[in-house]
């Protein structure tokens, strides 16, 4: 569930770009949340009048990190390659996850996780965006947010309900950014039905997917899982998108993924291992 969430989002991520290119990012991911969430709203009908008072904050805080992270993506995919963009917000919470357990191993992935990004940014040559790499990196700190945000809506919600009054919590607040694209949008109906397509494959299927499996992981074990998230958004920047990867990009990638996937491994061992 966690890779499909993964790819539906990343190739939606493909699908917006040339709405981002006309309209900016930040009316581009406000019209997602917006139709994503009137698509949830019409099909799942959650129904909230027994909802806790702590199942109303984790929603809040849960659309809030959300929108966050969707906002600051959007500004960053603008301005660097996807797969750049994806490694640098899942810094996010990998940090989150390897500085969870102190132990020599996990820092040795942090050191390896920096050199992943060191080479993605390339200090000592021809760097892309420092606009898009600050972006890239707020998106990875409202990732961590989301992650355990999200954690607490999929647990305390069944079926789809957490998501979708979350998913409205995110358009209530990204709302303000699609005011001055109303009249461009409603005068193009295609443009408005690609972002009704990114909506439902990104906000209805991508979270939903990402969410059914953190109702049953724990967020830190959830978030390293994401660990192929930059791969995947490589290989949909390269195909979909036809974006041009030098060598540093496919090594600060690799670097990135292996450091989230030796974090998992090590995680996993940890867990298996009796207490003391």
């Amino acid at each position: 569930m966690i890779l499909l969430g993964a790819t539906l989002i990343q190739v939606s991520a493909s699908i917006v770009m040339p709405l981002i290119k006309q309209i900016g990012g930040a009316a581009a991911s406000g019209w997602r949340f917006l139709l994503g969430a009137v698509v949830l709203l019409l099909v799942f009908r959650p129904r909230v009048r027994t909802w806790s008072r702590d199942r109303w904050v984790g929603a809040v805080l849960f659309g809030l990190a959300a929108a966050v992270m969707n906002q600051a993506f959007f500004q960053a995919i603008d301005r660097l390659n996807l797969g750049t963009a994806v490694a640098i917000e899942y810094l996010g919470p990998f940090l989150v996850a390897a500085l969870g357990r102190k132990s020599w191993r996990h820092g040795l992935f942090v050191l390896l996780a920096a050199l992943g990004v060191m080479a993605l940014t390339r200090p000592f040559g021809v760097a892309p965006s420092i606009t898009g790499i600050l972006f890239a990196a707020l998106a990875g700190a409202g990732w961590a947010g989301y992650a355990f945000a999200s954690h607490r809506v999929g647990g305390d919600s069944a079926g789809f309900d957490g998501l979708t009054v979350s998913m409205c919590f995110g358009a209530v607040f990204t709302l303000p950014m699609t005011i001055s694209s109303v009249p461009v949008m409603t005068a193009h109906p295609g443009m408005l039905l690609r972002m009704l397509v990114v909506a439902v494959m990104a906000t209805a299927l991508g979270f939903g997917a990402e969410m059914q499996a953190l109702r049953i992981l724990p967020p830190v074990l959830a978030s390293v899982l994401l660990a192929l998230d930059p791969a995947v958004a490589l290989v949909v920047g390269l195909i979909g998108l036809h974006q041009r990867v030098v060598l540093w990009d496919a090594l600060g990638i690799l670097l990135v993924v292996l450091a989230g996937i030796g974090v998992t491994m090590d995680a996993a061992e940890q867990s298996r291992e009796p207490a003391k």
